[in-house]
């Protein structure tokens, strides 16, 4: 798999933006990809040094509309943590 595909967005919450001053990330990655694939895709795409990676299989939710139900879609997110000599993962546009 290419780094591209292998991770596929950011997750931007409340949660993970605080954490952004540890130096710590989280992604949502392929469900296929393993620790070292998605450690090679990091350092390849932002130039930096990972030292640490967890991961989580999120399941899918069940979600209703009206008599319909169904799940949505199940992910995986990585949580990366960079080495402390690694520059930051610039995420949004800062002009």
């Amino acid at each position: 798999m290419d780094a591209r595909d292998i991770i596929l967005r950011p997750v931007i919450t409340e949660q993970t933006m605080s954490v952004l001053d540890e130096k710590r990330y989280s992604f949502d990655v392929d469900v296929r990809a393993t620790k070292p694939q998605i450690k090679r895709a990091i350092e390849e795409i932002f130039d930096v040094k990972v030292e640490k990676i967890n991961t989580a299989n999120v399941r899918g939710k069940l979600k209703r509309q009206g008599r319909y139900t169904g799940y949505t879609k199940k992910r995986k997110k990585a949580t990366v943590k960079l080495s402390a000599a690694s520059k930051n993962i610039q995420l949004f546009n800062e002009n």
